[in-house]
């Protein structure tokens, strides 16, 4: 059974008490949309992404997904669901994607991690013999994120996982 809440809270799905009998619907159609979405989401693994504003302010985001590609178009405003504090930056790019996770839960924990130890660092400040190809704040960024990462890894077992950073904070 799918009980409608409220705009913000779709819908709950309510356990079925006798596992024999198929739990009743509002409409077969959103049940087979349910079990499809369900099916599409375990068979596809998970990353952590961090992305690179554009614009200024020059901010950073982490976040977690199953389909970066979709998940960057969100960011962007090209399809709905965007992350509130993602708006301001756009557009966002690529910067670093972090796959190999076991499931949804150890990506949210690799995640989580990667936001409180980055948050806990000190800033970078700008030194002279910086590279051209990247703005300084941009750059600085960056560099503070990889330095966080390099703790996680150092906190958590990483050695399945596969990082690509797609621009380089060096």
């Amino acid at each position: 059974m799918v009980r409608l809440l409220s705009k913000t809270f779709r819908s709950v799905k309510i356990p079925n008490p006798n596992p024999s009998k198929p739990c009743p619907s509002s409409s077969s159609s959103s049940s087979t949309t349910q079990k499809t979405s369900q099916v599409r989401l375990s068979s596809r693994s998970w990353s952590v992404y961090l992305i690179l504003s554009t614009n200024t302010p020059i901010k950073t985001y982490v976040g977690v997904t199953t389909d970066f590609s979709r998940r960057l178009k969100q960011h962007n405003g090209e399809l709905k669901g965007g992350a509130k504090a993602s708006r301001s930056g756009r557009p966002w790019v690529c910067a670093c994607i972090i796959q190999g996770f076991k499931d949804q839960s150890e990506a949210c924990e690799f995640e989580s991690k990667w936001k409180n130890v980055s948050k806990k660092l000190p800033r970078k400040k700008a030194n002279d013999d910086m590279p051209k190809h990247l703005d300084e704040s941009s750059l600085l960024l960056l560099q503070k994120r990889q330095a966080a990462l390099d703790r996680v890894k150092g906190l958590l077992d990483c050695g399945h996982l596969e990082i690509d950073w797609q621009l380089n904070p060096h």
